[in-house]
């Protein structure tokens, strides 16, 4: 009996064993038809190169069928579903922390490297501590007023210091 043969046969049969067997554990929800027919033929598959055919191919479907489904729903007990999407997993993972690391380090010499008291104002914008413009300007000894401006003057010296170390793409996205 070939592999063709004993498949055309069963298919019948393993279909009708999954839809009753699906339908008599819809509360459980774990077993889907298509994971369970292909579940069946890999065992069937299995059976042929190891054992040949089946002796009894209706109860070895039979048999089949629910054993798979059992071990299915087992499976699915075990299983513990993911607290948020995998995404956030891959967003702070350890490539995007490592990238996110030489970034900072990058920033953070290029304002060390600024002319003036530059360096200090972005510092103490980029401070972990979130200060407020009356804390930065008492902390740095100069008007609130002026510490807009004064920013604005250094992060401009800052954009054009990273502008000239960064290759700037070519038209396109392409880079020279």
């Amino acid at each position: 009996m070939t592999y063709d043969l004993v498949i055309d046969t069963l298919r019948p049969l393993v279909t009708a064993e999954i839809a009753a067997e699906v339908s008599a554990e819809t509360h459980a929800g774990a077993t889907e038809p298509g994971d369970l027919e292909q579940a069946v033929w890999l065992r069937l598959l299995e059976r042929l190169d190891k054992d040949g055919p089946p002796a009894d191919p209706a109860a070895w479907a039979s048999a089949t069928v629910r054993s798979e489904a059992r071990r299915t729903r087992r499976a699915a007990l075990r299983e513990i579903p993911y607290a948020g999407e995998p995404a956030e997993a891959v967003e702070h993972g350890p490539e995007q922390r490592a990238l996110t690391g030489d970034r900072d380090r990058a920033l953070h010499a290029a304002v060390r490297r600024l002319p003036g008291r530059c360096p200090r104002v972005v510092a103490a914008f980029l401070s972990p501590r979130d200060l407020t413009y009356r804390e930065i300007a008492g902390e740095l000894g100069i008007s609130q007023g002026s510490l807009g401006p004064e920013r604005s003057r250094c992060l401009g010296c800052l954009r054009r210091m990273l502008a000239s170390e960064v290759a700037a793409p070519e038209p396109w996205g392409k880079e020279r």
